[in-house]
């Protein structure tokens, strides 16, 4: 019985470490709804994708950032404060 639990755990451990790794190698994938990029937004840490000075989603130092972005449903940007379609001078 411990045997099996020993292996459970090891296996979801496993399993959540593999995941937490390749979550934040790259880029963001795509949302499956009509979505638009909007700069500026964007809490430190969880920009969808890189910016000028960071390669990787969930990489932005602070929050709204000027070229770090965010998906959200298309549309909805303009009506979110210091919301932008491009990334802020």
């Amino acid at each position: 019985m411990i045997n099996t639990r020993t292996l459970i755990g090891s296996a979801l451990a496993a399993i959540a470490s593999v995941s937490a790794s390749t979550a934040s190698a790259g880029p963001a994938t795509q949302p499956e709804f009509s979505f638009e990029k909007c700069y500026g937004i964007v809490k430190a840490g969880q920009n969808d994708c890189q910016t000028a000075t960071h390669s990787c989603a969930g990489t932005s130092t602070m929050d709204d950032q000027a070229d770090a972005w965010i998906y959200v449903p298309a549309g909805t940007c303009g009506k979110i404060a210091g919301g932008s379609n491009a990334p802020k001078a």
